[in-house]
């Protein structure tokens, strides 16, 4: 069953990757716990017959039994509408929705209304600026039929500085951009009511001081999981997952059915009633990740 807590750095791979199958199957890249095959941006218009071809396949060899998560990140409702029939398509755990609005998501859930799936919302268009475009999506979202089956919202970080005529910097992390401000709007409108946000990808494979920073920056606005390009980000990512070890004691000590209304642990104020969310998370962190 799908698990937003066990997401860590989902790893994105074009549906035209030549290895697909074998990935598919849990032959290759054993150590990732979530994978998402592109059929958008990753893959070319003039590939998209080829990469569908090529997800047909490796869909027959899908085990049920696997523990990777498997997600398809479809192009449109209308290549969803073309995956769903394809077989195997009931061993995946869920879909991808890209660009998702107030007004294409009833396409997508009228889609998958026979479906069980997980479901995965990408907030990466230019409605993401628009505070009544967001109230309008969260509304949809939040219908009884489809809350339970919303995984995450997902931040398309550089579908969001493209609208703005951006890109990152090397050495700079995305919050040192505009999209860091909606990055924290977004955290303040669906996270208070109960929605979880994925961070974005990290663009560089050769600076891991600065993606140290942005996943430490993406853990301060609350996000849950990151997107991942290459396989050697995925560790580099998950390590700041962990729960630290002076967080766990104190997040143990704030879960006790004993604890004092307000009490000191470690130089800090620690406070049930408030602080009960927090250390719910680092109790999971430690479940998931370990301690670090």
């Amino acid at each position: 069953m799908p698990n937003a807590d066990n997401l860590g750095a989902s790893l994105y791979v074009p549906a035209t990757h030549p290895q697909l199958t074998a990935i598919a199957a849990g032959e290759k890249l054993e150590q990732v716990r979530s994978v998402i095959f592109c059929t958008e941006d990753a893959v070319h218009p003039r590939d998209l017959p080829g990469a569908l071809a090529n997800l047909a396949v490796a869909l027959l060899a899908l085990r049920p039994e696997a523990q990777r998560q498997r997600f398809i990140r479809v192009r449109s409702p209308e290549v969803l509408q073309q995956v769903l029939a394809l077989p195997g398509i009931q061993h995946i755990d869920g879909f991808v929705l890209p660009k998702a609005t107030a007004l294409n998501m009833p396409q997508y859930m009228h889609l998958l209304s026979a479906t069980q799936h997980s479901l995965m919302p990408t907030l990466e268009s230019v409605e993401v600026f628009d505070d009544h475009e967001l109230l309008r999506l969260r509304l949809v979202l939040q219908q009884p039929a489809w809350r339970a089956r919303i995984l995450v919202l997902r931040i398309g970080g550089n579908d969001l500085l493209s609208l703005l005529g951006l890109r990152r910097q090397r050495g700079h992390t995305l919050y040192e951009t505009p999209v860091g401000a909606v990055i924290a709007r977004l955290v303040t409108t669906f996270k208070p009511y109960g929605f979880r946000l994925s961070a974005p990808v990290f663009e560089y494979l050769d600076d891991d001081a600065t993606l140290e920073r942005e996943v430490r920056q993406d853990l301060l606005h609350g996000l849950t999981g990151k997107t991942a390009i290459h396989p050697d980000q995925v560790p580099r990512i998950e390590r700041y997952y962990s729960a630290r070890h002076s967080d766990l004691a104190a997040a143990r000590r704030i879960l006790d059915p004993d604890a004092a209304g307000v009490f000191q642990f470690d130089n800090a104020m620690c406070e049930p009633t408030t602080h009960r969310n927090w250390a719910l998370s680092v109790v999971q962190a430690e479940q998931h990740y370990g301690t670090a």
